[in-house]
């Protein structure tokens, strides 16, 4: 295949779906130009573009596939289901299986319903805190790019054409790691505060009891405490990052990496909120809580069922710390060589790194962030952060670290003679952009 076939099919995914693909932040518009247009085939954490072009692939699809692509017991667990029927008009035993298998990982649950994405989830915890509650305010933390793709998040987004503004006023912020912002919106006599709704820790950790003193306030308050574990789940630790920080929520929410890729998403809650959407409690009106045609289908929940067993039996997440902290030492070693660590900065927790760039004046850059993007591609190296996977060796991160090497050495040069002389396209744009820029 040549490029103009990429360039053909780019025409025709355009004509047909909004944004080229089905989830904004695969747009062509988050990577450089000479970024691979469409995925052919995977294997471990390599890919290989339609032209045959391979990459060492991070945060491997939106960061779900843990263990790495067509990881072979996973695939033939799947395949397997798939050889039995994957729906039907009553539940499956795998439905027991995985949501025990969940708990046993998730020990502070009692309870769980399975979706397909963190956003469904997510809004379903929503509902049982208001549900429980009588109350309709959402406080969300502010540090977290995204909890939702519905209108009690999407509100508060740079992009929220078509919310009414009432729904927008009914979530509040407040700052990770700052206890007073979050008492602030409490002590607000027209506080009419739901739930907490946050992730338990995202680019920097927890300070000074910051996660305890979030569940004081909630037990103190009659608020629900929700956790989105959709990213810290089955990366910080096997048993969520509750469990690290020793934390225990109302309800949380898991999604990536549950079923290495599959679609699985799941609502773990205590037993008296969860019953609100059950067939046992009589007390209070019921809740329609989550029920979709593919919720359980049979493919994605024995995916998952292995998936959980291996993070279970062997040293997953212990790889995906040793192999990010391999990253880590040669990200820095390689940017102070080439004089641009306080330009390009690697931050976050070893099984979970994320890059920033900025420009000579210290400011966060679309434009250099898609030349860095441009050189690790151009290097093999597809990485818009480097998310590990358990399919990462010591030899692919040394490949990485050498492409590293390379792109600093340009990113130096355009902090001194300018961004724009080696850009080879568009500079990426933020997914939260009020519109769109006119192009030609």
């Amino acid at each position: 295949m040549t490029d103009n076939h990429s360039a053909d099919l780019q025409y025709r995914a355009h004509r047909v779906i909004p944004g080229g693909c089905h989830t904004y932040a695969k747009g062509d518009d988050q990577y450089p130009a000479n970024a691979p247009a469409f995925i052919a085939r995977g294997s471990g954490c390599h890919v290989w573009d339609i032209e045959g072009h391979e990459y060492i692939e991070y945060a491997l699809g939106l960061r779900s596939t843990t263990l790495g692509h067509c990881w072979p017991s996973v695939t033939e667990a799947a395949r397997e289901a798939l050889s039995i029927g994957n729906n039907f008009n009553r539940p499956h035993e795998l439905e027991v299986r995985c949501a025990e298998m969940l708990l046993e990982l998730i020990p502070t649950g009692d309870m769980v319903k399975f979706s397909k994405d963190g956003s469904s989830v997510m809004t379903a915890a929503v509902k049982l805190a208001r549900a429980s509650t009588g109350r309709q305010t959402i406080a969300l933390c502010s540090d977290s790019p995204f909890f939702s793709y519905d209108d009690w998040f999407m509100g508060k987004t740079g992009i929220d054409t078509g919310i009414p503004e009432k729904i927008k006023n009914m979530s509040s912020m407040f700052d990770y790691n700052d206890i007073e912002s979050l008492e602030k919106l409490f002590n607000d006599p027209d506080a009419d505060i739901a739930c907490v709704v946050m992730e338990p820790a995202r680019l920097v950790e927890p300070k000074n009891g910051f996660l305890a003193s979030v569940r004081q306030l909630c037990d103190q308050h009659g608020a629900v405490l929700v956790f989105d574990e959709t990213l810290t789940g089955f990366r910080w630790h096997r048993h969520g990052a509750q469990h690290l920080y020793r934390v225990t929520p109302d309800l949380s929410c898991f999604g990536k990496a549950m079923a290495n890729g599959f679609s699985l998403s799941a609502l773990v809650g205590k037993r008296h909120l969860m019953e609100l959407g059950g067939l046992v409690q009589t007390e209070a009106d019921r809740v329609f809580l989550l029920s979709t045609t593919h919720g359980a289908e049979s493919v994605a929940l024995a995916a998952a069922l292995e998936t959980m067993r291996i993070y279970r039996d062997e040293p997953v997440v212990e790889h995906l710390y040793a192999i990010g902290e391999q990253l880590r030492d040669g990200f820095r070693r390689e940017a102070e060589r080439a004089g641009v660590a306080n330009h390009v900065k690697i931050t976050g927790r070893d099984c979970s790194l994320m890059y920033s760039t900025v420009d000579n004046d210290g400011r966060p850059s679309q434009p250099f962030r898609t030349l860095f993007l441009q050189e690790l591609c151009r290097a093999g190296i597809l990485a818009p952060t480097f998310y590990t996977s358990y399919s990462h060796t010591s030899a692919d991160v040394e490949q990485t670290v050498s492409a590293l090497s390379t792109a600093f050495k340009i990113y130096r040069q355009a902090l001194d003679k300018g961004v724009h002389h080696f850009l080879r396209g568009p500079a990426s744009q933020s997914a939260y952009r009020k519109r769109n820029q006119i192009s030609g």
